[in-house]
């Protein structure tokens, strides 16, 4: 089983609703308008349709519905790769929806918030809805192909992927190709600029070393002549004692050293002094090196001024700051690089013929398991066909080589049928009636439900158009799936709910319960006495006669 309980509040009519559901096959019927339909619309939108301000009834805030499921492993590996949290106390699944009066949809699974496209796809995982205009997609080309790859069982994310990939590597081809006019000029334009900057070969930092290193020989004399009058004021030599800081300093600490014995705080300001005096030798001391080192050099500031001038003309030519050039120039070299990759037309015609040989390989063995598996659904829908009251009819899935590729592979694929032996299979859309388009339809959702993976299959209304012994034959294909799967079927036919294992249903009635005495949908799950009278009901209408209810009570015995 795997819907368990299915919860509804103020969901389009229905004001409140809670329905616990089992394994097997479920028939839901009732009265046109009753809103059978509408809990399949609930169920899809839990599940990340499309949902909008209709779906909440009328002086309601928001529609809010919820589905507890069983967990599958399958379910159960999705959420822990999607970063839900798992339970191991807790056997269900919870996966709840809300849509208010402005349109604004939420979304949660396990308590948790989730988006809509999260919601579908663990659908995948869960449920398999096969709606009343089923038919229309037999004759779009995308929903037939994706209906033979399901069968096929074909991971069409490969040749996609590879598809994209070569489309991109032609792209670039033909991009090459047709500016290659444009991108010559561009390339000597970027190899004149480089050429040009690279004379002066600059490095990065350079400017602002060139620029302190001006400053010093270009103010040279002034420096020299600084360092020179501070080494006469801190120590004039022997010639000069009475005139400079350290014979001052000198003498004051050998005034204070004598009288230390005497006032002891005079120790620590000798101290202080001493060290003032060998601070202001080391200062002497380094002066005269840097006098000893120091040269006007010339010729070495004329060399930085031409640098200097050259550098400035670069920058204001290329119109970027000085300081930027190197940086300017690794870029063009960057891009100088990238263009001539883009113009190897060589290059770039040996990756696009790499690149189609991958897709070509993956939509090759694509076509070879479409091929394979296209006999085998032709097969199983003609003989459903036949049960459904086409005998003699033909179902067939015709592959044709396309003159282009697409992202899809080679091939286009089409649905043909013939309604009646002896007659050539045309397609469907052209030959079929819309009763015989309504059971190919069904007889395709029987043959590929029974490939899927979805523990629950819901038909909704997909009986239309069809009657008697073909209807009966329905019932009998529904209730052999629930054999091994949940089944929900919406159905105005008693020949198919008379098949189901447990029967609901639908009525709309006015809510005691709603101020505004408004009509709200209810479904109830009725025994065996009480299918007797929905059957008979179904059989002939208002008015229940005995011999409808004897009918009813010989179809619910073939249960």
């Amino acid at each position: 089983m795997a819907i368990h309980r299915l919860i509804l509040r103020d969901f389009v009519i229905v004001r409140a609703l809670e329905l616990d559901l089992s394994s097997g096959f479920t028939a839901l019927t009732g009265e046109t308008g009753a809103g059978k339909s509408i809990l399949i619309d609930a169920i899809q939108m839990a599940l990340g349709e499309r949902a909008n301000s209709g779906v909440v009834r009328e002086g309601a805030a928001k529609a809010d519905v919820a589905i507890e499921f069983d967990r599958t492993p399958q379910v159960d590996a999705w959420l822990e790769a999607s970063g839900f949290e798992l339970t191991a106390d807790d056997a269900h699944l919870l996966v709840r929806r809300t849509v208010d009066t402005a349109g604004k949809s939420r979304a949660w699974i396990n308590g948790s918030a989730a988006t809509a496209a999260q919601l579908r796809e663990l659908a995948e995982y869960l449920v398999d809805i096969h709606g009343q205009h089923a038919w229309a997609m037999l004759t779009r080309p995308d929903a037939v192909r994706d209906l033979l790859d399901a069968y096929a069982q074909i991971d069409k994310k490969i040749v996609t992927a590879a598809w994209d990939t070569w489309r991109a590597a032609l792209a670039q081809l033909d991009l090459a190709k047709s500016g290659a006019a444009t991108q010559a000029q561009e390339r000597e334009r970027l190899e004149w600029q480089i050429n040009e900057v690279d004379k002066l070969k600059p490095i990065a930092g350079e400017w602002e070393e060139m620029n302190l290193e001006h400053g010093r020989l270009s103010n040279a004399q002034n420096l020299m002549d600084a360092a020179a009058q501070a080494i006469t004021a801190l120590d004039g030599g022997e010639s000069d004692m009475a005139h400079h800081a350290r014979s001052h300093l000198h003498t004051a600490l050998q005034a204070l050293q004598a009288q230390s014995h005497i006032e002891q705080s005079f120790q620590g300001i000798c101290d202080e002094l001493a060290s003032s005096l060998a601070q202001v030798e080391d200062a002497v001391h380094s002066l005269q090196a840097y006098l000893r080192k120091t040269d006007l050099e010339p010729e070495r500031l004329a060399q930085l001024d031409a640098r200097i001038l050259d550098w400035l003309s670069l920058a204001r030519r290329f119109k970027c700051a000085p300081d930027a050039l190197h940086s300017v120039l690794a870029k063009w070299r960057e891009s100088l690089s990238q263009l001539e990759a883009m113009t190897d037309l060589g290059k770039l015609a040996k990756e696009e013929r790499a690149a189609y040989a991958v897709f070509e390989n993956a939509a090759q063995l694509v076509s070879k398991k479409r091929a394979s598996a296209a006999p085998l659904l032709s097969s199983s829908i003609t003989a459903a066909m036949q049960e459904l009251g086409m005998k003699g009819g033909r179902f067939e899935v015709a592959l044709a080589r396309q003159e282009m590729p697409a992202a899809y592979g080679f091939e286009s694929i089409e649905f043909l049928v013939a309604g009646h032996a002896g007659t050539t299979p045309k397609p469907v859309g052209r030959v079929a009636s819309g009763g015989e388009l309504s059971r190919i339809a069904l007889a395709i959702a029987v043959t590929t439900s029974k490939l899927g993976n979805a523990p629950t299959l819901i038909f909704d209304e997909v009986d239309a158009g069809i009657g008697g012994a073909a209807a009966q034959t329905v019932g009998k294909l529904m209730q052999q799936l629930g054999a091994d799967r949940q089944v929900l079927a919406v159905t105005h036919l008693p020949q198919v709910a008379s098949q189901a294992h447990h029967h609901g249903v639908v009525s709309k009635r006015a809510d005691d319960q709603a101020n505004d005495g408004a009509p709200s949908s209810h479904v109830v799950m009725i025994d065996a006495a009480d299918r007797v009278a929905e059957i008979a009901r179904m059989l002939g209408g208002t008015n229940i006669t005995d011999a409808a209810r004897q009918h009813a009570k010989e179809m619910l015995k073939t249960l």
